[in-house]
């Protein structure tokens, strides 16, 4: 069979050549898995990886298939890309989610767990404690869980109980009194931790001289199994097991029917507590009476049903065992890096943020360079008398945001001009941005939520500094978010510059953002939903025509996710005409690579380890006057057309070679955690030649990064 069988080379556009997105994603989380079984990973690093599984497979039912689940509700029968129907996704996702799911907990059970008992790390089950453990853990459930346990009855008198979302509950079976058969439900509290610890002592000492401390650890739903009868006082307790329930979190705010954003957002919130069951989770020693009950009264289908021979049932609770304070069996501590302009001391003194900023455009790469620099920029200006006004787009900040109090102090107590958009939008993090963005309000902020149908997912930060004879305008632009918690695990590039075009660009968009303005046209800046995605598609099109008039031409992508057709299309026709194309690519791909007559010269490599590969970076060789832009966008069809993003130039002819040479071409050379696309979708972990050292991207940015020897060239875009 050849390509041309199972590909459309002649229509670059053709649904076939398009890898399903859900698919995609789930086999993103195969590489999370994959970051498990890596055995050069720490120990506790693999189970913190199947507890991050856990995590995204949760949100992947809430999100994705939840929202696949409305649709077939609905009698959508709209096409995804590749040609699906809504119901066809459904029947294509359930089969390798279960596997996947299967195959992280067998893995945990009979690989994982065996070392952790070596390392003194002891998950037991409650019927092999001994007496005194049993002891422990019935003082602890005394004293800690049974005053926040509330059994609920179903029967003709008691409506069955609402389950929440994410929640893991026991479905229990027992006899009254009067030899009548009952059903309940127990959920088991969250806020506890699903693994209860019973005892820590020292073992023997190691032949290195060290003494390991042990952990014993038991289910807290076995806990709670074991001492249902004080619960059920009077009742003989059959039998019990746990569930979880994950329901529909995908909602769509209806904004144009809406006056006040905020009560809409949190009234939409207080839905999703209720949305319908997408996935029921058990043991596959759950009896079918029992099973039944639930599928009835839960409203679940029997194909949405998960059964687990292996435990944990709740894969992110493992999260509890990878917090083990273990020096031996965690990722060395790392303490990122102050950039070279601040450690610089002239005659006795510091420069200024501002004087190092005029000098030229400053490139930080976290979490490798400290997130300080941006913090302390926002809280300078705070302070700064020249300091007139400031204004930022926030999108996920987090608890305790130092980014936030700088700019309550702003206004607070110097009285600055600040103004603030809070995306109310940025799924799961609602509620955070809501208090936000009432304190800000509270201080004399001025406030605004975004926009009908559209996120602002941009990270813009602008000063606007008095210096005498001009009002300039520092900027810091990046490409994740004013996070200084994620900053230190993620991936990100941030510039600070005090660009007069881009400043004004920056101020025009802020007039757009927090105001009535109109504009879409930008002179450095690409703004999505206006000028982004041409801004794309021309650049691609002229590295296409460069090819055919017999120059070179080079594509290199960074980003987190490709699933937007025209641009695959577009990336496709490129490689036909033998541009070559690398995209190093975190998430999903839609895009299949190395077919022949359609997309040999497209190479697509994923690089997963220890922090999140989030930076965006778009490198056009443009027959050698090359583009470099980076930002917040995704070529996705929602950051391209349904968000406010941004894409900034790095114009410095320095700074093209570094991110180009330091960055870009670091990543290429990873032999270590780099994967490579197959056409099917899968990926291959590559690995060292024979005669070639290992090279991790992330490691040579933390320890080693002095200058690479040569510049880009030609093997480097080689496709293997």
């Amino acid at each position: 069979m050849t390509p041309s069988d199972l590909y459309d080379i002649e229509n670059p556009g053709n649904p076939a050549n398009i890898i399903n997105r859900e698919l995609a994603k789930l086999e993103f989380q195969r590489r999370v898995l994959g970051e498990a079984y890596d055995e050069n990973n720490p120990l506790l690093e693999r189970v913190r990886f199947l507890s991050i599984l856990g995590s995204n497979l949760d949100e992947f039912f809430m999100v994705r298939v939840g929202g696949l689940h409305l649709q077939v509700m609905q009698g959508v029968r709209a096409l995804s890309s590749d040609g699906k129907e809504p119901a066809e996704q459904l029947a294509a996702i359930r089969p390798v989610a279960g596997e996947l799911m299967q195959e992280a907990r067998e893995y945990f059970e009979h690989d994982l767990m065996p070392l952790l008992e070596e390392e003194g790390i002891h998950l037991q089950h409650y019927e092999s404690l001994t007496d005194k453990q049993k002891e422990a853990v019935e003082q602890y459930f005394d004293d800690i869980v049974f005053p926040v346990l509330t059994p609920l009855a179903f029967d003709p008198g008691h409506p069955f109980p609402h389950i929440s979302n994410l929640s893991l509950n026991l479905a229990v079976s027992l006899i009254d009194q009067e030899g009548v058969q009952r059903f309940a439900r127990v959920k088991v509290p969250d806020a506890i931790g699903h693994l209860v610890p019973i005892k820590r002592s020292s073992g023997g000492v190691k032949k290195d001289g060290t003494a390991p401390t042990h952990h014993y650890f038991v289910w807290l739903h076995e806990v709670i199994v074991a001492h249902l009868n004080k619960l059920f006082e009077g009742m003989e307790i059959i039998e019990a097991h746990p569930f979880h329930v994950i329901r529909n979190a995908d909602y769509d705010i209806q904004e144009i029917e809406s006056d006040d954003l905020m009560e809409t957002i949190e009234e939409e919130i207080r839905k999703r507590r209720f949305g319908p069951v997408v996935r029921l989770l058990v043991y596959d020693s759950m009896p079918d009476h029992m099973l039944e009950t639930l599928l009835v009264n839960l409203r679940v289908n029997r194909r949405d049903v998960y059964k687990m021979p292996h435990q944990p049932l709740v894969l992110r609770s493992l999260s509890q065992i990878a917090s083990i304070d273990s020096r031996t069996l965690h990722f060395p501590r790392y303490t990122p890096r102050e950039p070279d302009y601040i450690e610089k001391i002239v005659d006795g003194r510091r420069p200024s943020i501002y004087t190092a900023i005029r000098k030229g455009n400053i490139i930080l790469h976290h979490p490798y360079d400290s997130f300080n620099p941006t913090v302390n920029f926002l809280k300078k200006a705070a302070r700064d008398p020249n300091v007139v006004a400031i204004k930022a787009t926030l999108y996920r900040v987090g608890r305790n945001s130092p980014i936030v109090s700088a700019l309550l102090e702003a206004c607070r107590d110097y009285g600055k001009q600040v103004a603030v958009l809070v995306e109310l939008k940025a799924r799961f993090d609602e509620e955070s941005n809501i208090e936000w963005a009432r304190m800000l309000e509270q201080v004399g902020v001025h406030v605004t939520y975004g926009f009908v149908g559209l996120k602002t997912h941009t990270k813009l930060l602008m000063v606007v500094r008095n210096e005498g004879d001009v009002m300039r305008r520092y900027i810091h632009l990046g490409t994740g978010n004013y996070n200084h918690v994620t900053a230190k695990l993620y991936e990100d590039l941030g510039m600070l510059t005090c660009d007069e075009v881009i400043g004004d660009d920056v101020s025009h968009l802020f007039n757009v953002i927090t105001g009535y303005s109109t504009k879409t046209d930008y002179q450095k800046l690409l703004v999505a939903p206006s000028t982004l995605r041409k801004g794309i598609e021309d650049r691609i099109k002229r590295e296409i025509k460069n090819k055919e008039k017999g120059k070179q031409a080079y594509i290199i992508f960074k980003c987190n996710a490709l699933i937007d057709p025209p641009i695959i299309e577009l990336l496709y026709k490129a490689s036909q005409a033998g541009v070559r194309v690398i995209l190093i690519l975190r998430g999903e791909s839609s895009l299949r690579p190395g077919i022949k007559g359609l997309s040999e010269n497209i190479r697509v490599i994923s690089v997963l380890g220890r922090y999140l590969e989030h930076s965006r970076i778009y490198y056009f060789y443009n027959d050698g006057d090359e583009e470099v832009y980076m930002g917040s966008a995704d070529l996705m069809q929602r950051n391209l057309n349904r968000r406010i993003e941004t894409l900034f130039p790095v114009e410095d002819p320095d700074l093209i070679k570094y991110v180009r040479d330091q960055i870009l071409r670091v990543y290429l050379r990873d032999n270590t955690k780099a994967r490579l696309m197959k056409p099917d979708g899968s990926y291959y972990l590559v690995k060292p030649q024979k005669g070639e050292k290992p090279f991790s991207a992330q490691e040579h940015f933390m320890y080693h990064r002095e200058l690479l020897e040569r510049d880009l060239a030609d093997d480097d875009f080689e496709v293997d």
